[in-house]
């Protein structure tokens, strides 16, 4: 039996498509082992949304050649489609296979593995309008599955590089969306989040059925087995009263919204080629608002993208101030190759990107701990998803609806999607996080 290694390098929609990947693996018989053990083939999901993911790409794919010469290495996805042809020169890989071939890892392998020229395993992405389906009926998290249902971008932000290594927006059908539920809440998972490249184009492709991200959201709601649908990151402009009022009917949605920002500066979101303002954002986030309470709002944030001035930051970090965020993931601007951004005047210095960086990073802390507070003395429900122990004693770690992480004292007894939680305070000795302590 030949064994098989796998890495995932960058996005949730990157971790889907490896689950999948080896998956298909298991089924062709291979033997999955950690990467860190001697394999007949490893397999490496790149990313190249940075210079510094193609970097880390072509480590792990060397690194391993260096574990076992004679392995076959494989390297998948947004790295090769933007650098096939170079990769095809690497003496450490052994096959490439760009995105939307990946359902085709077995058949590509084998002619590897006999020794014959493989072709065809790289497409012109920009040209496909066909969704690429792959399936997974597990993950390794056993109570919460990130699903794929959407790929592709069509927006062309100024520092991205992913429309190219994407593609056009293609939607995975709903049928089997649900097809895919079905199997993985019968397998004992609770939580559905949806994930995609750009998740709020779901059905762009699909206009004349009158299929949209709302249509697809009502019918995974209806699946008895499912107790909660999440969402991936969501562009703004999607949330409008229309939305925000029909989401707010279905009781399985978290209320936990990542709506990307990237900047609270009208100008420098004209150079990120963003398609709204920060006012029409802010809309955005009242009308959650409006129609749930106490939303988690959760975000991204650039800093020092290329002509930043002093000024423009300070209007993102007091727009920041005024939405109030549950948590912000915040970024050093990163020049990619390829990109327009990449050949725009007024660099930011490396050392101002860090500074800026850090007191967003302080600013979210603040805000973050406020929100975790605004549920002490209240009921929650809470998934429990794995024990831990937290200073000799014993405790269930899990997921309020809103994505707070919590702790519970451990109870045999107690179910998996435990309701009528009392949150009785916040406790700071687990790990480097903050958690909310249930009764």
């Amino acid at each position: 039996m030949r064994k098989a290694a796998l890495h995932n390098l960058g996005c949730k929609v990157n971790s889907y498509e490896t689950e999948a990947m080896q998956q298909l693996l298991e089924a062709a018989g291979y033997e999955i082992v950690d990467f860190e053990d001697q394999a007949d083939v490893y397999i490496i999901n790149t990313c190249s949304v940075t210079n510094m993911a193609d970097k880390k790409s072509r480590q792990m794919l060397h690194r391993a050649k260096a574990k076992n010469p004679d392995a076959v290495v494989v390297a998948a996805g947004c790295y090769v489609q933007a650098a096939g042809e170079k990769l095809k020169e690497d003496d450490a890989i052994d096959l490439v296979i760009g995105n939307n071939k990946k359902a085709d890892l077995i058949p590509l392998l084998e002619e590897c593995l006999a020794g014959k020229e493989v072709t065809g395993s790289i497409i012109d992405i920009g040209a496909t309008h066909e969704y690429e389906t792959l399936h997974i009926a597990k993950q390794a998290d056993h109570t919460r599955a990130f699903i794929k249902v959407q790929d592709g971008c069509n927006q062309f932000c100024s520092y991205c590089i992913i429309p190219y290594t994407r593609g056009r927006v293609r939607s995975r059908r709903p049928e089997d969306v649900v097809s895919e539920v079905l199997e993985l809440t019968a397998n004992g998972y609770q939580e559905i989040v949806l994930t995609g490249i750009h998740l709020s184009s779901y059905g762009v492709d699909f206009k004349e059925e009158h299929i949209d991200f709302l249509y697809l959201i009502k019918l995974l709601h209806e699946i008895e087995g499912v107790k909660r649908l999440r969402f991936g990151s969501l562009e703004p402009r999607v949330i409008t009263e229309e939305f925000a009022r029909e989401l707010s009917k279905l009781d399985k949605i978290c209320p936990h919204f990542h709506l990307s920002l990237q900047s609270g500066c009208d100008e420098t979101l004209k150079r990120m080629n963003r398609h709204y303002t920060a006012d029409e954002y802010y809309t955005g986030c009242e009308i959650l608002r409006k129609y749930f309470k106490n939303p988690a709002i959760t975000t991204d944030v650039i800093v020092g993208f290329a002509g930043e001035t002093e000024e423009e930051f300070a209007a993102t970090k007091e727009f920041l101030k005024k939405v109030n965020f549950y948590e912000m993931h915040v970024f050093k601007y990163s020049r990619r190759a390829g990109t327009r951004a990449d050949k725009m005047p007024n660099q930011v210095p490396e050392p101002i990107k860090t500074k800026r960086s850090a007191e967003l990073l302080a600013l979210e802390a603040e805000m973050s701990r406020k929100y975790r507070e605004s549920f002490l003395g209240q009921e929650t429900e809470v998934l429990l998803e794995e024990p831990v122990t937290i200073n000799g004693e014993q405790y269930m770690i899990g997921h309020t609806k809103e994505y707070v992480k919590v702790v519970v004292p451990y109870d045999e007894n107690r179910p998996e999607l435990a309701k009528n939680c009392f949150v009785t305070g916040i406790m700071k000795e687990f790990l480097t996080d903050e958690v909310i302590k249930l009764a």
